[in-house]
């Protein structure tokens, strides 16, 4: 019988789900992504997704807004719809479109700050290859074709630029709002400072534009080491694209007030130096809302380790941009995550190394739960973003009932159609989730893991020996997917070398790889440019390791008998869906996004 008519008989509620799989079974088989309708139908249920996510808040949001102005609190629609984790429409903020049409925060974004400050001129939008600026001081033919051109190696679609007249006043004012974008600000605003060390309102100032100047530079986290010892240095390290970053020196004492000052807004005792300690705090930056979490701790003998992690939530990517690469996993979560499958249960796991990404996954998933129909309930250690319309519980561990597993037992008396656990530690945690899942709600975690197969091992490896096989049991009949996934340094777009696989790669490489050498690829530039602050990466995308369980609870015997005798049987079974690291490897090398060398570190043994 063809998959036509096979496809024509499913009837019932998992119609759906049985038509997906058929579609990711055939493009296993034939070992390529989707083209023509598929991709087009994808792409259409993605945009009524993100349509969905925009309207079934807004009722909410415009009664919050009504209630905020009463209070004199001024908030937009757009700006509550955002705070609510609903991601605006993916036609309007695909990566595709900003290459085409852009707002001026969004130009600021991908501009480099180097092209365009020092001109004095400020980005008003870009539509149709025009880019509109506001100029301070006349530019010359040199400076507009210079500033092209970088936009051009950006990847943005401009042709031409459009001069507008400005208010000189009112531009001087505007230009000054944005100077916190400056990379050579931070560093004046240090050299003052070490010339007055003593002056506090410098001390604040270089505070302010540190974290200005790291978020501008995408850093995810600031590494303060401050030493008494003469011989020791004190180093400044932003963390870039999962690098650390050397970026400014300071003298000891100049380095114990700043860390001193960083303790002191995190509601911290500044005095103790020994202890190790969390705190947090918040800065407003280019009208977003970043949240700071603090952690410090004892460094050498009298010193002290300062790390900060910044939390924005603009930074957090929607569900649709973080699986754009990977539309039918995405789908199939997607469908999982549905309101339709109240009852159903289920267990979803992501999985990998510390550093990972998990977390922004995670918060992804939440994103995209109608939580205005369902209820969420997140368990976590630490908090790390306010997720509107979620209840939120905070892990206190050593304290009576503030374990993971004390608040798992708990949650379940509170209603929850989801719950999220932020990591799967001990076994009692393993048993409750378990437990939780199998009485009905879907439960989202993460677990360390190196592969999405080695998963179920890591799982089984936290169950108690007198109850594994019971709990083994459990785990084949309420396991949905597995998400293993590394985040992977993509190329500068604007400096990246083309060449073709031949010419990159040895033999040996092409075979291991298993693409082409007439295939094109792009290779690293350790020189860099002006692009990507002369490192020749720009970003960081998603590499996933897979498994999807598509069969019923009734027909997962075979699957429990693979665990129970051998785990790598699992991927053989029927109804599993896997989908390899290798394949999202050579898909991003042929993409120009990952160095093919690079990405034989990747690969699974």
């Amino acid at each position: 019988m063809s998959d036509q008519e096979n496809s024509e008989e499913i009837t019932g509620p998992n119609a759906e789900l049985e038509a997906r799989k058929g579609k990711m079974d055939r493009r296993q088989k034939e070992g390529k992504s989707p083209l023509g309708v598929e991709r087009r139908q994808w792409q259409d249920r993605r945009k009524i997704r993100s349509q969905e996510g925009r309207e079934r808040y807004l009722d909410m949001v415009q009664r919050e807004r009504a209630m905020f102005m009463d209070m004199g609190v001024t908030r937009s629609t757009e700006q509550l719809l955002d705070m609510a984790g609903a991601i605006a429409s993916t036609d309007d903020n695909s990566e595709e479109g900003i290459l085409q049409r852009a707002t001026g925060d969004q130009l600021r974004s991908v501009l480099p700050v180097q092209a365009w400050l020092p001109l004095s001129i400020h980005l008003i939008g870009m539509s149709e290859g025009v880019l509109k600026i506001a100029p301070l001081n006349d530019l010359n033919d040199r400076q507009i074709e210079n500033l092209i051109s970088t936009a051009q190696r950006s990847g943005l679609q401009i042709n031409s630029v459009d001069i507008e007249a400005w208010d000189r006043a009112e531009l001087l004012e505007t230009l000054r709002s944005v100077r916190d974008l400056s990379a050579d600000r931070c560093e004046k605003t240090l050299a003052q400072w070490l010339g007055d060390i003593e002056n506090g309102l410098l001390l604040n100032r270089f505070q302010k534009d540190m974290l200005a100047e790291s978020l501008q530079m995408r850093a995810s986290d600031i590494h303060l080491v401050q030493d008494n010892n003469p011989e020791a240095p004190n180093w400044i390290k932003y963390r870039i694209d999962g690098d650390l970053i050397p970026v400014h020196l300071l003298p000891a004492d100049a380095m114990a007030r700043l860390t001193t000052l960083l303790k002191r807004d995190a509601g911290l005792n500044f005095g103790d130096r020994v202890t190790p300690k969390d705190g947090r705090f918040g800065f407003i930056w280019q009208g977003r809302s970043i949240d700071v979490r603090v952690a410090a701790g004892p460094q050498a003998q009298d010193g002290e380790k300062i790390t900060l992690r910044l939390l924005d939530r603009a930074a957090l990517k929607g569900f649709d941009e973080l699986f754009r690469r990977h539309e039918d996993i995405g789908d199939y979560l997607s469908t999982l995550l549905a309101p339709e499958i109240k009852g159903g249960g289920g267990l979803i796991l992501l999985s990998g190394p510390t550093g990972s990404g998990k977390t922004t996954t995670l918060y992804a998933c939440v994103q995209q739960i109608d939580r205005r129909r369902r209820h969420v309930l997140t368990i976590e250690d630490p908090i790390e973003y306010e997720l509107r319309y979620a209840t939120q519980w905070q892990v206190r561990p050593n304290q009576q009932g503030g374990e993971f597993a004390d608040l798992i037992r708990a949650s379940m008396r509170h209603d929850p159609d989801y719950i999220i656990i932020g990591e799967m530690r001990d076994a009692d945690t393993v048993e409750t989730s378990l437990r939780a899942a199998e009485s009905g709600h879907t439960v989202i975690s993460t677990v360390h893991a190196d592969t999405a197969l080695q998963t179920f091992e890591r799982m089984r490896s936290l169950m108690p020996a007198e109850r594994e096989r019971s709990s083994t049991f459990t785990l084949a009949q309420q396991v949905r997917a597995i998400l293993n996934q590394r985040l992977v340094r993509t190329l500068c777009q604007g400096c990246s070398h083309p060449k073709t696989a031949g010419e990159a790669l040895n033999e040996n490489e092409i075979e291991e790889l298993g693409i082409s050498p007439e295939d094109k690829v792009k290779i690293h530039n350790t020189s860099g440019c002006d692009l990507c602050n002369r490192t020749g990466i720009s970003g960081r995308t998603l590499l996933l390791d897979a498994i999807l369980i598509t069969l019923g609870p009734g027909q997962r015997n075979d699957i429990y008998e693979a665990l129970i005798k051998n785990s790598n049987d699992i991927p053989n079974q029927e109804g599993v869906i896997v989908h390899t690291r290798r394949e999202g490897l050579v898909d991003l090398v042929l993409s120009g996004l990952v160095d093919p060398k690079a990405s034989i570190s990747y690969l699974e043994e």
